[in-house]
């Protein structure tokens, strides 16, 4: 995310978005009664409205609207705010409902009552300049699974599989399946020009791609760790390898997962952990929680059941404690952890006692 200007204290900051990741980071900065400003399209009927013949085109405007609901698809990419128009052209009334379309490259200036901190933290995060760009590839003898790492979580890429050959059968095996497997690894990387790249196996199948990539440039680019299986568990234990900690610590990703291993020890110990709103909640209003773990998926499904403000007030009294407040990704296996508490965690500062 690129920031033109901003000025906290007086809550107002101007930026364009640069990729996926920052509508997702956006997503958690803007919420209801916020004023974002941005260039849209309005339709607009040539001839009156009563007429059933008239043409309709889409006419580029500039407004800004009192924010009602945001959505995020992380399928479609795009960042729904919808609400009331508040500033447009002479021609677009004021006062009546429109949805800005906020996608890669959009210029948008957001007004808010108050910058929360854990919102101007995910602003700056965003603006910050990421080079790197990490291809995962998990296999056997068999199959292999290639993901991508985003702020978010992880996209799967493609699954190959092979046929399995016999034990005797290794070295057509080697130059069939394998090669196919390198072959793609070469194909993602000239596609997305990744920083890193970790192939992680069960046993030594991983040594066969290893002896497959000799170009030097690529070389560079490659760590080795091992995993117990193939797929999608696989992509979570490599992220939790010790040897690939240094690749990804700069990741969020992967500080994601070990901030939730961190409440899970707590939880197992019976220390200073809570889960599940209300329990937060009181530990809030005791003045104990340091660190609140949230899901975006629960705030997602709570904006659209209604029900968000009951969370939001913990995140505002949480932040105006100064505590630290963590949006957890659903997508990868720490966040469907901590959704399994409920969605709503805390570290505390003091363990809670209700002897």
């Amino acid at each position: 995310m690129r920031i033109f200007f901003k000025d906290y204290k007086k809550n107002i900051v101007q930026a364009k978005t640069e990729s996926q990741d920052d509508l997702w980071y956006l997503s958690y900065v803007v919420e209801a009664n916020d004023i974002l400003k941005a260039q849209t399209f309005r339709k607009i009927k040539l001839g009156g409205e009563e007429d059933r013949d008239a043409k309709v085109i889409k006419k580029p405007a500039t407004i800004s609207i009192k924010v009602e609901k945001v959505e995020f698809s992380k399928f479609t990419l795009i960042l729904r705010v919808s609400g009331t128009i508040t500033e447009a052209p002479e021609d677009i009334p004021l006062g009546s409902h429109h949805t800005l379309s906020i996608e890669t490259d959009t210029e948008f200036t957001l007004q808010k009552p108050k910058f929360l901190k854990y919102q101007i933290d995910r602003l700056e995060e965003a603006s910050r300049e990421t080079k790197d760009k990490i291809l995962i590839c998990v296999h056997d003898r068999e199959e292999a699974y290639f993901a991508v790492l985003k702020k978010y979580g992880y996209v799967l890429l493609s699954h190959i599989k092979g046929t399995v050959q016999k034990k005797t059968d290794m070295k057509a095996e080697s130059s069939d399946f394998f090669s196919q497997l390198k072959e793609a690894i070469v194909l993602y990387d000239k596609q997305h020009a990744f920083s890193h790249i970790l192939i992680a196996s069960p046993g030594f199948w991983r040594d066969y791609v290893q002896k497959l990539i000799v170009e030097p440039e690529l070389k560079k680019k490659v760590s080795y760790a091992t995993c117990s299986s193939a797929g999608e568990n696989g992509i979570n234990e490599v992220i939790r390898r010790p040897e690939v900690k240094e690749v990804l610590k700069e990741e969020k990703f992967a500080k994601e997962v070990e901030k939730v291993e961190e409440l899970l020890t707590e939880i197992a110990r019976k220390g200073k952990a809570e889960y599940g709103l209300d329990h937060v909640l009181s530990a809030q209003e005791a003045g104990a929680v340091s660190e609140l773990l949230v899901t975006d998926s629960t705030i997602e499904k709570m904006r659209q059941e209604g029900t968000f403000l009951k969370l939001e007030k913990l995140m505002r009294e949480v932040d105006q404690a100064n505590g630290e407040i963590h949006i957890i990704s659903a997508e990868h296996e720490g966040g469907r952890k901590l959704a399994g508490l409920g969605g709503v965690a805390a570290i505390l500062r003091y363990k809670m006692s209700y002897e």
